[in-house]
Formats: C-alpha cells, structure tokens, sequence
C-alpha cells in the first residue's frame, strides 16, 4: 500500500476547503441567508465550518461570529 504523497494531500485538502466555502457561501445566497463570516471559517477549518454555519445558533446574545 502506496502512502499518499505530502503535496498531493495538501492539493486535496485546498481543494475541499474551497469546495467547502463555496457551497456555504452558495447555500446562503440561494437562501437569502446572511453567511457572515462562515466562508472564511470554513475555508480555513473546513467541516467544521461547514458544521458550525448550519448549527451555530443566531438567537444568542453575542450574535454573529
């Protein structure tokens, strides 16, 4: 069994986080949804990001992210 290869795992990586961004930033603009900051958390954290703007609750007293 072949290890994957460093560069080719950080490739794979950027890819998905920028997969990842652009969906959140899709889905709030075809919901009418404000994205805040999320893209760019997603971006950098990826599922997580992706986690925290479908389940982070608005209704909070600090607000937005």
């Amino acid at each position: 069994m072949r290890v994957m290869d460093f560069a080719a795992f950080i490739v794979a990586t950027l890819a998905g986080h920028i997969g990842f961004a652009i969906f959140v930033a899709g889905h709030a603009f075809l919901t009418d949804r404000d994205a805040g900051y999320w893209p760019y958390v997603t971006l950098v954290l990826g599922l997580a990001g992706v986690a925290g703007y479908f389940f982070y609750d608005r209704t909070t007293e600090s607000g937005r992210i």
